[in-house]
């Protein structure tokens, strides 16, 4: 397999760490010729350094001097500011763009790397949930492809494997539940960003696991195996397993269920990924059969996670729905990792912003962009009457 350049937008997060670590185990297939941060530009600068790419680019363009001094003595391009970011992963010297950056950001830079036929190796579920019905008609006409990260899309992705999409009678998309999964709603009401920062099985980001925690994550999933998949929203399914040893599986019309099981670590899905259509060998243990001896699934309750059901609702509204709810979610996850909502609150500041926000049906990428900017506005005013007046809540 020759090498590929890889472009590793969010190379200090979880993710994007964790694909360095791959590159590392792999230099004869995997070169990292671009490297993006947010404002971690020390992390940053030590990748860059070992890695030595091309180019390394940081969004917060308040430490960019720290970082261009850090790697003044290397042959390294430093770039800083959103648009940078926008267009980091568009040049010749990028084979494949692993898309890993955080939330609605990931939307633009993914964007322009299509339009530069750049394979896509997708980590940020937020770009479908936004911009699905753009972006699929984009892969098509730049004559690309997406590959999908998450362990959940990875399994789906690999059970489709030889089969057609047609003949797929339904997705099951797994989920661990999360650290409350056996919290009554009344216990929910009071865990801090501690207790929903500890996942029972992952090692993710901030934002992504409190997203697990809502099982936000998982109604984003949902949309985004929705657009990746063309497969309705009304034949995904949601399965809550809390072992995390079966990451998804395909239902066909035969009655047949292939099923892809991993250990619950994303160096997995990212290997396959960057790998394919090959399968890198890998160094770490297999499943044990002590893991596959107890594996159980069950329903999930929606009136605990009010989060999943709205993102059914915004699926099937379509529209610039889905677009509104990402929005009114980042500004909830932020609010209660700064401590000025509750858990449970989450929930009501999706529920009002989808409700005040005007539903545009058929928007292009400058009314989701608009729609964005207007959702996290008011979204945020919801969290400000929230924090002054706890009735609102009704």
């Amino acid at each position: 397999m020759p090498q590929k350049r890889i472009a590793v937008m969010g190379s200090t997060g979880s993710i994007g760490t964790q694909t360095l670590d791959i590159i590392a185990e792999r230099p004869d297939l995997f070169s990292a010729t671009v490297l993006t941060a947010n404002r971690n530009w020390r992390l940053l600068a030590e990748q860059a350094r070992k890695f030595r790419p091309g180019k390394v680019v940081i969004a917060d363009e308040s430490v960019c001097p720290a970082l261009r001094e850090a790697l003044a003595d290397l042959p390294i391009r430093v770039e800083c500011g959103t648009q940078a970011i926008a267009e980091a992963g568009c040049g010749s010297d990028v084979d494949v763009v692993l898309a890993a950056l955080v939330g609605y950001s990931g939307l633009l830079p993914t964007i322009n790397a299509i339009k530069e036929s750049k394979e896509i190796a997708l980590a940020n579920k937020e770009t479908l949930v936004v911009g699905g019905s753009i972006i699929r008609p984009l892969v098509d006409e730049y004559h690309t492809r997406i590959l999908p990260v998450d362990s959940e899309h990875s399994a789906i992705f690999q059970c489709l494997q030889g089969e057609k999409i047609s003949e797929a009678r339904k997705i099951f998309l797994t989920a661990s539940g999360g650290p409350f999964r056996l919290f009554s709603r009344e216990m929910m009401r009071d865990v801090t960003p501690e207790q929903a920062l500890r996942h029972p099985n992952w090692s993710m980001g901030a934002k992504v696991t409190i997203d697990s925690a809502s099982m936000m994550n998982k109604g984003f999933e949902m949309i985004e195996a929705h657009w990746l998949f063309d497969c309705p929203a009304s034949r995904i399914e949601i399965l809550v397993h809390p072992q995390s040893i079966v990451h998804s599986m395909v239902e066909f019309v035969d009655g047949s269920v292939k099923a892809q099981l991993g250990t619950p670590d994303m160096h997995l899905p990212i290997r396959y990924a960057l790998g394919y259509p090959e399968r890198i060998p890998s160094p770490a243990p297999g499943l044990t059969v002590e893991q596959m001896a107890h594996l159980s699934f069950e329903k999930p309750d929606i009136n605990k996670f009010p989060l999943l059901g709205y993102a059914f609702e915004a699926i099937e509204r379509g529209g610039n729905m889905p677009c509104i709810l990402n929005a009114a979610n980042e500004v909830a996850v932020e609010a209660f990792l700064n401590r000025r909502i509750g858990f449970l609150d989450m929930g009501v500041v999706a529920r009002k912003t989808m409700d005040r926000t005007p539903f545009q049906p058929t928007p292009d990428l400058e009314s989701l962009i608009s729609t964005h900017e207007e959702a996290t506005q008011k979204a945020r005013e919801i969290v400000d009457i929230l924090t002054l007046t706890p009735s609102f809540k009704k």
